[in-house]
């Protein structure tokens, strides 16, 4: 079972992380309690205001539901739940926040309007996702990977392009990295892995067969396992050791895995800043020599600075054109 901030402790409605919880275990809630949980999201602040009865009507359920629904939030009751909501709409608010404007881009919006929208979802999904990470979890983690024999990296579609640009990061640090989005060549990496190796999976959802498939067969071998994802009771948080949850909610025209990025990048931008930091000296050295082996093929003004010849002005580029 994965470790996680929330494996599963009773939520603290005092900690204004109520709702990005919800949205996380929200996949794993069945019938009922998945019906209240939509009615809340659907309308957070209404939900804050409405009594167990009004809540129970609108979500087609009854308050004896709401109550266990509570519960299975590790909520102690009502209360508490709106208590929970409200805080969460008043951090939001604090912020500049505007819970409902993330929801849709509509086709007639004013850009200004898809810019704001844009900016107050991707902000606000980070500042959830940075509230709701267990910094345990992300040192053990970041030890992990220090100590690495080698790294792969599993993802599939949008998780994999923003894998790759965490395996280059590592590898410019000196951190040996793969990233693996084809599911059998992921498979035959995997099976060479052992205790000395890191296996971090990405999924917005925790539900790509791919993606978890390639991590449990890590984890098998004996690597350590690391999985990033939206959805804390989905099933790849089911197979690692280590869990990292983001928080984060779509907006019309972009699905999930696409509003996710912000948010991912800044738990792996985490992990690679800690990673350098552990390995100041080695890190440092590697990234010079990277720096150097790539210098000759950056644009002709930089290549030339760097070693050390005169930059090349229009003239002496139209003379060496032939004065064209």
């Amino acid at each position: 079972m994965a470790v996680t901030a929330g494996s599963e402790p009773p939520v603290e409605a005092a900690t204004g992380q109520l709702l990005a919880h919800l949205r996380s275990v929200l996949p794993g809630l069945a019938g009922a309690l998945r019906q209240v949980g939509v009615a809340i999201l659907e309308d957070p602040a209404w939900a804050s205001r409405a009594t167990i009865v009004e809540l129970g009507e609108r979500s087609g359920t009854s308050p004896a539901t709401v109550t266990r629904f509570c519960r299975s939030l590790g909520l102690g009751g009502y209360t508490e739940l709106r208590v929970g909501i409200a805080t969460d709409i008043g951090r939001a608010d604090q912020a500049g926040w505007e819970l409902g404007i993330g929801a849709d881009v509509l086709p007639t919006d004013p850009l200004d309007r898809v810019l704001r929208t844009l900016l107050a979802v991707d902000l606000q999904g980070m500042h959830e996702t940075a509230s709701g990470l267990d910094l345990r979890v992300v040192a053990t983690v970041v030890d992990a990977l220090v100590g690495a024999r080698r790294v792969d990296l599993y993802g599939v579609g949008h998780s994999a392009a923003v894998l790759e640009d965490m395996q280059m990061r590592m590898h410019r640090i000196g951190i040996a990295s793969w990233t693996w989005s084809d599911v059998h060549a992921g498979l035959m990496s995997a099976a060479q892995l052992d205790h000395q190796d890191v296996a971090i999976a990405l999924s917005h959802s925790g539900r790509s067969t791919e993606t978890v498939d390639m991590l449990e067969q890590a984890r098998a071998s004996g690597a350590t396992t690391v999985a990033i994802t939206n959805f804390s009771t989905s099933p790849i948080a089911e197979i690692a050791e280590n869990l990292l949850c983001t928080s984060v909610r779509e907006t019309s025209y972009r699905s999930g895995e696409m509003s996710a990025r912000h948010s991912q990048f800044l738990v792996l931008d985490l992990l690679y800043l800690a990673v350098a930091q552990r390995t100041h000296e080695r890190a440092t050295e590697t990234w010079t020599r990277a720096a150097d082996a790539v210098a000759p093929h950056r644009t002709p003004y930089e290549a030339r600075a760097r070693r050390g010849a005169a930059p090349i002005n229009d003239e002496t580029s139209d003379a060496a054109r032939g004065g064209a």
